[in-house]
């Protein structure tokens, strides 16, 4: 488990308590802040500070936001993001979205968000806001069932993927892993969904096909959370809290560059052509390249995880998406009574409206 820089704050109440002072946050695995919760983040932003339930020990800790220099967003809808960017522009704290634009429109399996092709216009809006690779693409997870077989999300994969040219420079991908999440088997059985797991054969095929699929648009592939080796063709692990990209896009703040371990050198000229760089080298501009001096992966995430250390303030029963195999509700009822007492509440120390 991560850890962080501790120290006092005063609630809004007056009363004092230790906070966590993360640099790095995730918003969030937990729920979609973005699509949901955009107002009541940026409004705790702005305080200050925010309140986060533990959900192994259901222990209340407080988040202060006073260090924070790099935000990662995770959402299926993060459209109402647009209207809070100008804030972190304006206090200088970089961000990146992983963007999960899947296709499952015709099957119902993602009840609560809007249209591909609004989605994919969404998409647009953002990187032209944030530059490009300021956004990811994510289509995660792969589900098969009795109607979706791989030919098919292949088909999907690739309508979205003719939209995106110039807008991603990346596809990170998973295998629904079913059998592994409780929730998850829970959730399709209960809504009838006759779900499909995927073998090592059916995992490579599909990765071929993919790579076959690539060649007319040239993303970096990479898989999330997997074990399975696709190297041979040509696609990675992926680290989706990712120092690197961190390194490319705010490569500028120097508090963030410190923490990191991140040294900025000047590519040298030379009369014998192209300089010679090092093998680990994170080119910037044409003049200027960033080296990492330390291993900043977060050690208390599971093996086939190369996310760097960050802290996550959501919380799990709060997204309303409401998809069908989802892994953060109990149950669909759940999420939607948290969500109606946010509502209530929506300045809350805590996402749910409750303390």
């Amino acid at each position: 488990m991560a850890q962080w820089k501790k120290d006092k704050i005063q609630r809004e109440n007056g009363e004092i308590v230790e906070a966590q002072f993360p640099i790095i946050v995730s918003a969030s695995r937990s729920t979609d802040i973005p699509a949901f919760y955009a107002d009541w983040f940026f409004d705790r932003m702005r305080k200050g500070y925010s309140a986060w339930t533990n959900p192994f020990n259901n222990k209340l800790s407080y988040v202060a936001y006073r260090d924070t220099r790099f935000i990662v967003f995770w959402s299926k809808n993060p459209k109402p993001l647009l209207e809070h960017l100008p804030y972190l522009k304006e206090k200088n704290i970089g961000c990146y979205i992983q963007y999960t634009l899947n296709d499952y429109e015709d099957e119902h399996l993602e009840l609560g968000v809007p249209s591909v092709e609004s989605r994919i216009d969404t998409f647009k809006q953002l990187v032209d806001t944030l530059g490009k690779g300021s956004v990811v693409w994510r289509f995660d997870p792969l589900i098969l069932t009795d109607t979706i077989t791989p030919d098919l999300l292949l088909k999907k994969i690739e309508h979205i993927g003719d939209s995106l040219p110039g807008y991603t420079e990346k596809l990170v991908f998973s295998f629904a892993d079913i059998a592994s999440y409780r929730k998850v088997q829970s959730n399709l059985k209960k809504n009838n969904i006759n779900y499909q797991e995927w073998t090592s054969e059916g995992m490579d095929s599909f990765a071929s096909q993919l790579a076959q699929l690539n060649k007319k648009w040239g993303y970096t592939l990479a898989t999330c959370g997997e074990n399975i080796n696709l190297e041979r063709y040509d696609i990675q692990h992926n680290n989706c809290v990712d120092d690197t990209l961190m390194i490319r896009l705010a490569h500028k703040d120097k508090k963030l560059m410190e923490f990191l371990g991140v040294e900025i050198k000047t590519v040298e000229n030379t009369l014998f052509g192209t300089p010679t760089l090092p093998n680990n080298a994170i080119m910037l501009n044409a003049d200027t390249y960033a080296i990492k001096k330390k291993d900043n992966r977060d050690k208390g995430q599971r093996a086939a995880c190369g996310c760097m250390m960050s802290k996550d303030i959501g919380e799990y029963n709060t997204c309303i998406h409401l998809c069908e195999y989802c892994y953060a509700n109990a149950s669909k009822q759940t999420a939607q009574a948290n969500y109606a007492t946010h509502l209530l509440n929506k300045t809350s120390e805590t996402i749910t409206g409750k303390i």
